[in-house]
This record gives structure tokens, C-alpha cells and sequence, in this order.
């Protein structure tokens, strides 16, 4: 989690997107899928303030709850935006993810929303199922 926090910190991309957001963190949160080892949801907390990450770390599923904006979905769906074969914000119109939080806040912020993906293809990564 810090390397996807410093990537996100490293991204003037991110920072030029997002310098108006204001509506707190964001969680993402991974379904529970057993049989590739993920007993229970997951999720991961970013704690995001106009261009910034002030932390990102893993929390449960009760502590992602919490955020202002969580947004759920299998670990298929996941894996597919990282790949960037599915935006975060399409994922969400096309009911592939779920969202807890104000949908017209976030479509606002769409820009912002691929500028976390691109971050997140920087850090390196071992999917699960593979």
C-alpha cells in the first residue's frame, strides 16, 4: 500500500485531476472469494485530499464502510480495471461495481478516477487466480 500511496503522490497526472477534490477517502473494496484465497472482503483505504494521498493502507470491510465514497466489486472486476480493460467510473454506470456514496460527485471526477488506475499499474503486481 505505501508503494500505490507514493505512486499516486508521483503523479502529477493525479495531482492537476484532483487538486478540487474535498469529499474525503476512498475505499475500494475486493469481495470475498475463498477459492483464490480471499476468505472475506477486503479493502483498501485512500485517504485522498486536492491532488494528495495522505495514506493508503488495507482495511476490513467495516473500516472501508466508513468512507464517504466505497466502491465494491469482484476480484474479476478489479483485475479487469487494473488492466485498464474497465474504467473504475464505467464499472459503476455498467453495475460491474458497485457504489456507496454520491454518484454525481464521483462522474465529476473521472479523470481523477484513471489517474488512480494508472498509478496503480506502476506498482508491481501478483494477481491471486493466476
Amino acid at each position: 500500500m505505501r508503494a500505490y500511496g507514493a505512486a499516486i503522490n508521483a503523479s502529477a497526472g493525479y495531482r492537476a485531476a484532483s487538486t478540487e477534490w474535498t469529499h474525503g477517502p476512498v475505499a475500494l473494496v475486493v469481495n470475498g472469494q475463498p477459492e483464490i484465497g480471499i476468505l472475506e472482503p477486503v479493502g483498501i483505504w485512500l485517504d485522498l485530499d486536492r491532488g494528495v494521498c495522505r495514506g493508503a493502507s488495507v482495511v476490513s470491510q467495516g473500516e472501508a464502510e466508513q468512507a464517504p465514497f466505497v466502491i465494491s466489486g469482484d476480484y474479476a472486476r478489479w483485475k479487469e480495471v487494473i488492466r485498464k480493460q474497465l474504467g473504475p467510473i464505467a464499472g459503476i454506470m455498467q453495475r460491474k461495481l458497485t457504489l456507496k456514496g454520491s454518484l454525481a460527485i464521483v462522474v465529476r471526477f473521472v479523470k481523477s478516477a484513471e489517474e488512480l488506475v494508472q498509478a496503480a499499474t506502476l506498482v508491481p503486481t501478483r494477481f491471486l487466480d493466476e
